[in-house]
C-alpha cells in the first residue's frame, strides 16, 4: 500500500456505480466493487477527472478550513493566479488582495510573482549546455506524478526549478520573517489558495523538497464566498500587486511556456492529451522541442475542480484584466547570466513509483503477463466497464492478480447461460424420449 496522501476520495453512500468514473480515469486506478466505485491509491494521480465526470458528486476533493489555523500569530496567503478569473467584472488585482486582508490574513504573497521568477529563471536554465530536451514544465502536480509512474525515462526532462507555490511560500516566509524580527518560523502560516486537488496533494507530498514550505491549502471554492461578501464593502483600496502579464498568464494553458520568449515550445492541457504528447516525448518524436507545459486540467489551471467559474469564462476575464499590466514585475538580475541560485533548485530527487510492477522477479512477471494475455484473449475487446473493471485487459489482469472472476463479464456470463440452456434442454429432451419409448 501506497504512503501517498490523497485528496480525492469517495462518498460511498451517494455514488451508484454508474461507470462514468471507471471509464474516464486516465491510470485505470477505479474499479466498480459491490455497486460502487473503489479507488485504487496506489494508481490515483489526483487529476479531478472523476469528480468532473460524476452525476452524483460521488467523488470529491479535501481541502483545509481556514478556522484551523486559527491559533497561528501571523497568516499568509498564497492567492493561484486562477483567482482572478473568478471575479465578474474585476478590474485591479488590489481588490482581491485587498479582500484577503479583510478575510483575516496579516499578508498576501501572490503565486504569480513567483511565477513570473520561474519564467525568468527556466529562460537560463534552457541555456545550459548538456540539459535533456525538451524540458517537460514541473508545475502541475499531477503531470509530475504521472511521469514517475509511467514515463519514468522522462524524468531527467522534468524542469528542476521549484515550482511557483513552493518558491512563493519560501518567499513569504523569508519576507515575513525580515519585516517582523519578533516572529519565530512556527508563527508564520502560509496557505496556498488553490484551483485544484493536485496542489492538495503537492503539499502532502511534496515534489523535488522534503517538506512544502506550505502549511495549508484551502480551495478557491470556499474562499470566493467570503471575497466576495468583504470586496462588496471594501472602503478603500490600496496598492498591493506585484504582479504583470506574465504571472497571470500561467492561470491558462500556454501562459508559461509563451513567457519563454522562445517559439520552440508546445503546450498541452486535458490529461488525455498530456499522456498523448508524453508518449510522444519517450518515442522521440519532440525532440526538435526546448520545451513542454503540460496541465492535467482543460485549459490550465482555470479548469481545476475547485474553481467556481467555467474555464473559459475564466480565462476571458483573465485576458481583460492584463490589458493595463506591465508584462513582468518580477526578474532575476541581469548581470547574473545563465545563474540560478542554488536554493531555487529541487535538492530531492523524483522517484520512480510503478503501479503496473507485477512482480520483483522478472521471470514471474513475464509468466504472470502471459497469463493476463491468455485471459484477456477470451473477452470480446469491446471495454464496456460492465463487469467492473475499466477495459477488457484491466479484466485479465485483476482475474490474474485474484481480484476479479470472469464471471464478471457479461458476455462470457451469456455464453455459459447458453451452454447450460442447451444442456437443460438436452436432459429433457432425453427424458421425454424414453418416457415415450416405456409407454
Amino acid at each position: 500500500m501506497s504512503n501517498f496522501k490523497h485528496s480525492v476520495s469517495l462518498i460511498a453512500e451517494k455514488c451508484k456505480g454508474c461507470t462514468n468514473c471507471l471509464k474516464r480515469c486516465p491510470t485505470e486506478a477505479i474499479r466498480i466493487r459491490d455497486g460502487h466505485s473503489v479507488i485504487d491509491e496506489d494508481r490515483c494521480i489526483d487529476c479531478g477527472q472523476c469528480i468532473r465526470v460524476c452525476p452524483y458528486q460521488a467523488k470529491r476533493a479535501s481541502s483545509d478550513r481556514f478556522e484551523k489555523f486559527a491559533d497561528y500569530k501571523y497568516k499568509i496567503a498564497l492567492p493561484a493566479p486562477a483567482l482572478y478569473g473568478q471575479f465578474e467584472r474585476l478590474e485591479d488585482i488590489d481588490y482581491i488582495i485587498s479582500g484577503l486582508y479583510e478575510c483575516g490574513f496579516d499578508e498576501v504573497v501572490e503565486v504569480a510573482r513567483a511565477a513570473e521568477l520561474v519564467s525568468d529563471y527556466t529562460r537560463k536554465y534552457l541555456l545550459r549546455e548538456g540539459i535533456k530536451k525538451p524540458v517537460i514544465s514541473s508545475a502541475c502536480p499531477v503531470v509530475t506524478r504521472l511521469i514517475s509512474m509511467r514515463f519514468p525515462f522522462l524524468s531527467d526532462h522534468l524542469l528542476p526549478i521549484l515550482p511557483p507555490i513552493e518558491l512563493a511560500a519560501k518567499l513569504a516566509r523569508e519576507e515575513a520573517l525580515a519585516l517582523h524580527p519578533e516572529l519565530s518560523d512556527q508563527d508564520i502560516c502560509v496557505l496556498f489558495i488553490s484551483p485544484c486537488p493536485a496542489k492538495v496533494s503537492y503539499v502532502r507530498n511534496p515534489i523535488g523538497v522534503e517538506r512544502s514550505a506550505v502549511d495549508g491549502v484551502l480551495s478557491i471554492s470556499d474562499v470566493y464566498f467570503k471575497l466576495v461578501s468583504v470586496m462588496n464593502h471594501l472602503d478603500r483600496l490600496d496598492h498591493y500587486a506585484k504582479t504583470g502579464i506574465i504571472g497571470i498568464s500561467w492561470a491558462g494553458s500556454g501562459g508559461e511556456a509563451s513567457a519563454l520568449l522562445n517559439d520552440k515550445y508546445l503546450a498541452a492541457d486535458g490529461i488525455d492529451d498530456v499522456i498523448k504528447v508524453l508518449e510522444e516525448i519517450e518515442n522521440e518524436n519532440l525532440s526538435d522541442l526546448a520545451f513542454v507545459e503540460l496541465n492535467a486540467c482543460h485549459g490550465g489551471c482555470v479548469g481545476g475542480t475547485l474553481n467556481i467559474e467555467n474555464p473559459f469564462i475564466a480565462k476571458a476575464r483573465l485576458t481583460n484584466l492584463r490589458r493595463y499590466l506591465p508584462v513582468s514585475m518580477n526578474t532575476s538580475p541581469r548581470e547574473s547570466g545563465t545563474f540560478i541560485p542554488e536554493e531555487y533548485f529541487w535538492n530531492k530527487p523524483i522517484d520512480y513509483t510503478p503501479v503496473a510492477r507485477l512482480s520483483e522477479d522478472r521471470g514471474k512477471a513475464m509468466e504472470i503477463m502471459a497469463r493476463i494475455q491468455q485471459v484477456n484473449d477470451e473477452f470480446p475487446q469491446i471495454d464496456c466497464g460492465a463487469c467492473g473493471s475499466p477495459t477488457c485487459r484491466a479484466l485479465a489482469e485483476d482475474i490474474v492478480l485474484g481480484n476479479s472472476t470472469d464471471s464478471q463479464c457479461i458476455f462470457i456470463l451469456k455464453e455459459k447461460y447458453k451452454e447450460l440452456k442447451k444442456e437443460t434442454e438436452g436432459v429433457h429432451d432425453g427424458s421425454t424420449t424414453e418416457d415415450q419409448a416405456g409407454s
